[in-house]
Parts: C-alpha cells; structure tokens; sequence
C-alpha cells in the first residue's frame, strides 16, 4: 500500500526533530574543543534516564523489530527470552560489573584487557570486535533496516540502505552525548509507535476472527497459535520454515532449559556486561547514575516483547487464516518469516503507518549510530592510538574517529546485501556473535573475580574461542548454539583455571583487581526494584512454561 502524504509528513517531523535537536547538542560543545573522552562516552554529561533510553535505543533496532518478529512468527514467544533475560542480566550487570569498570576508570574493553592482563589479550580480541561488530552487526542491522524500509515504501533496498547509512553518521559524527540524548527521542517514538503497530495487528486478528477489539485478539492469538505461547521448548514442540521449503526444529534456536540455567546466560551476560557498544553509555557516568540507567534500561525490556514479538504471533495467526499468503514469501516463494512486521506497518491506517514507520527508523538509526561509534572507540583508542599514533592529539584521535565511522559504513554497505537470502536474521546474529562471546565471558569473569589468572590463561582462552566453536558447529550440527556456547565456556573457563594453577607466580599476579564487598553495596530502593523486576521475570516464565 506505501505511504501517504501525511505519513511522510510524520516522518520528515521526527527526522528534522532528532537532527534539530542532535545538531543544538553538538553545538553547546563544538567540535574542535571536544576531546577523546567527551566524543566517545560524552564522559559525566548523560542522566540516568538518558543512559538507560540510549541502551535500550541502540540496542532494540531493526535486529528485534525485523528479525524478532519473524522469529515471533516462526516460533513464538518463546523467542522473548532474549529480552526477559536480558532484564535480569542489567541487574547482574549494575550491581557487579559497572562498579569494577568505575573503579578502575576503564573506558574501552580492550584497554580493561590490557590493564587486567596484556597487550596481545588486548589487542586479539579488539579486532576480534571489530570484525564481529563491522561484518556482523552494522552489516545485519543495514540490511534489516533496508529490507524494511523497502517493503513499506517500495523505494529500491540499495537507496534505502544508503538513506539509512547516511543518517546514522549524521547522528554518530556528534558524539556519545549527541547519540545518548537523541536516544531519549529515539525510544519515546520507537515505544508509541511500537505499541501502536501492536494495538492494530490485534485489533486486525479480533476483525477477522469475529471478535470486538485488540484484547479479543490476544484472547484469538492464544486460541489459533497455543504453540506459540510456549517459553520452554522440547525437542520436536515446534518446526519452524527453513527458508528452503521444508522445516527445522526451533527446538535448535532455543534449547528448553538453556535458556534459564545455560548459553542463554553467557550470550546476555556478554552482551550487556562485556561489550563496548553497550557499556559505553554507562563508562562515563557516575555509579549510581549508571546504576539507575541500567535499571530503567531493564524495566524497559520487560515490554518489549509486547512491541517486538505479538506483532510476529499476529502476523502468523493472519497468515495461517489465510491472508498474506504471497507478502510472506520470498523470491522462491517459501516463507519468509521476517517479512511479517513490514507486511503489518503496511496495513496501518495513514497517519499510524508514519508513526510506526518513523519508530522503525529511529531504532534503526539508533542502532546503527551506537554500534558504529564503538566500532570507532575501539579502532581510535585501541589500535590507532596505540600502535600507529601513540602521540596523537584529542583533536586528532577526534578526527580519526569521524574517518573510522564513515569507513565502517562503507564496509557495511558492501556486505550487507549478501545477507538477503537469510532466513531469520535474528538468529544469524545471535549465532555468529556467540562464536566469540564464550571466551569473552570467561576472560571477563575469571579477570573481575580471581586475581590469580594470569595473561598466558586469558589468551589460551581469545585464541582457542573461535576454533572450538567452528569445530562444535561443524562437526557436531546437531548441538544447539546456544549449548555449543555453553560448552565452549566450559572448556574455556576449566583450561584458564589449569593454566593459572600451574603457574607459580599466579600467587602473587600484580595485575589481579582489589576487590571488596563494599564496591557491590546498592541503595534500597534499587534492591527493592530488582527484587520487583525479578518477580515478574518469575511470573512471565511460570504463566507461559
């Protein structure tokens, strides 16, 4: 159907809205004067509300939008462990980790590998990031983005990848600070519109089945889909579309129990605990503001499967009553299960689709920002700084940051329409990320909590991570990913402990942390709050077991 005049309109609001307000940021520190600190973490100036809607903006994209519809379409629910997960990770995350970066004024995660162990641990995994976030995730995040945005206007995927890339560096070349108070924009627009998409695909599935309104629609979705309103599955519960014609096992994706007790925990963990693209927004902050920003970030993600994965079980349940028989296909004609959300948007009335469509593009844009300036913190202050210019100015480092997220885009822009024959770009994300994420974790973990591990056990673990997961995929497929993680992990955590044991010196490691238990101390009111935020995560997971 497209858009209509007045939901361009709309859109071209919330565009000049984020650049207006962006580019008044930037102007009340201009460039020139900004040094390396400030253009990257936009150090002590972003709120606690500013840091949690930035973690939540550049982290909610086209990734959850797209690719956990689709996954919401193909196996349900289930699939918004991802998101309740992550809840409970930020509060393991505020009370144990932000403290220890604080303390040690860490404001990358290669230059925390450096300080607890050494400069090759450092330096293998920053470009071990740097691959996995250029090749991985700006690229996935574009053509997301661009798919998107291609199915509801029909302007051409390449203008609409270039539109997408251009306005993210737009946002990104102004800094952290701008990125993080945008962000504020960015989530406000994301949520309503979000919501917005969700009341209509409820309302839509009420119409068609008889009933009176959105909540009858949920009432339907639980009725026509009850195998889609399963959190913990069994082998065999649920076969979802293989992108090929025939079907695979979702049971793959989402191991029953893993998603509690196992992989489920080192994905999360990692993601929100040792990742540059995510703790950036806290590393400039005090604790308690941090602390209060991850906070809100997790009561954020408590709703995002309203948003994100009932518009995918919608999307599924109108399909299988018969409508959007060729908008779900692909270019074989089997079905594409990530066409679900774009196929919704365009089935709002005017005015609403602008809404959503420009919510769409905010996470979208937001991500891309957020993702491309921590490509450009670890490329400027951890390989550029360190072994081409150890004598560059603020103003230089500045500069070379601006050229490193313009080449990022360029490199995106060229891998990303490789990815259009994915079947669920979510999962290839998740996937191919958590081939480094379990060596990253135990690095992390075992350097945070055991002075003792020493430098020789935590590059064991950075150059063993990528070739024990390639082997498991390869010559054990019939392993979960998110299992295959978890016993990557193993390994790795067990090989680092017998390094370190069998190294005398270990004893007495200068470089291990001072850790005490005043450090991980909260507020009452933050314990009563997480004590709420787990209590729903534990009534969401028995309702829906």
């Amino acid at each position: 159907m497209g858009l209509q005049t007045i939901d361009y309109v709309i859109f071209l609001a919330y565009f000049f809205i984020v650049s207006g307000y962006g580019y008044w940021i930037y102007r009340q520190k201009k460039a020139d004067h900004m040094d390396s600190k400030e253009y990257f973490l936009a150090e002590g100036s972003l709120t606690w509300w500013a840091i949690g809607a930035s973690l939540i903006a550049s982290n909610i994209s086209a990734e959850q939008f797209i690719g956990m519809s689709g996954s919401g379409f193909a196996m349900g629910l289930a699939i918004s462990t991802y998101e309740w997960m992550a809840a409970a990770t930020l509060i393991v995350v505020a009370v144990f980790f932000i403290p220890i970066y604080l303390k040690n004024k860490i404001y990358t995660m290669p230059q925390f590998l450096s300080q607890r162990y050494n400069d090759s641990v450092s330096t293998i995994m920053a470009v071990f990031w740097l691959l996995v976030y250029v090749f991985v995730n700006l690229s996935s995040i574009l053509y997301l983005g661009a798919l998107a945005i291609e199915t509801i206007t029909g302007i051409d995927f390449y203008y609409c990848m270039y539109g997408c890339a251009i306005f993210a560096i737009f946002i990104t070349l102004g800094g952290m600070k701008v990125i993080g108070y945008t962000d504020v924009i960015q989530v406000f627009v994301l949520v309503l519109g979000g919501l917005a998409t969700t009341y209509l695909a409820l309302d839509l599935v009420s119409d068609q089945l008889g009933g009176t309104g959105a909540w009858d629609g949920l009432g339907f979705l639980r009725q026509e889909a009850a195998d889609h309103f399963s959190m913990i599955l069994s082998e065999g519960e649920i076969m979802i579309p293989n992108g090929e014609g025939g079907t695979r096992d979702a049971y793959m994706d989402l191991p029953g129990l893993s998603v509690l007790i196992g992989g489920m925990w080192i994905v999360n963990l990692n993601y929100w605990g040792c990742n540059q693209y995510i703790t950036q927004r806290a590393l400039g902050a005090d604790l308690k503001t941090a602390r209060s920003g991850l906070l809100f970030a997790a009561f954020l993600k408590l709703m995002m499967p309203i948003i994100v994965v009932l518009p995918g079980i919608a999307a599924y349940v109108l399909h299988k009553n018969g409508l959007f028989q060729a908008e779900m296909a692909n270019e074989l004609g089997h079905i594409k299960p990530d066409h679900a959300y774009p196929v919704l948007l365009n089935l709002l009335p005017v005015g609403l689709k602008g809404l959503s469509f420009a919510a769409l593009t905010a996470a979208i844009v937001a991500s891309l920002a957020g993702k491309a300036n921590s490509i450009s913190t670890i490329f400027t202050l951890d390989i550029y700084r360190k072994f081409f210019n150890k004598n560059a100015s603020e103003t230089r480092l500045v500069g070379f940051g601006k050229i490193t997220v313009v080449a990022s885009f360029i490199i995106a822009i060229v891998v990303a329409p490789v990815l259009r024959n994915l079947d669920q770009a979510f999962q290839y994300i998740q996937e191919y990320t958590g081939f480094i994420s379990p060596g990253v974790f135990a690095i992390f973990a075992l350097g945070f909590f055991w002075k003792r591990t020493t430098s020789a056990a935590a590059l064991t673990a950075a150059v063993l991570t990528i070739p024990l997961s390639t082997f498991l995929k390869f010559m054990y497929p019939e392993i979960p990913f998110l299992d295959r993680m978890g016993i990557v992990f193993v390994i790795c955590m067990v090989l680092m402990i017998i390094i370190t044991l069998l190294d005398p010196k270990s004893k007495n490691n200068p470089k291990g942390l001072e850790i005490d238990a005043s450090m991980f101390k909260t507020t009452t009111s933050f314990a009563v709050l997480s004590v709420l935020i787990c209590g729903i995560l534990a009534a969401l997971y028995i309702a829906f077991w």
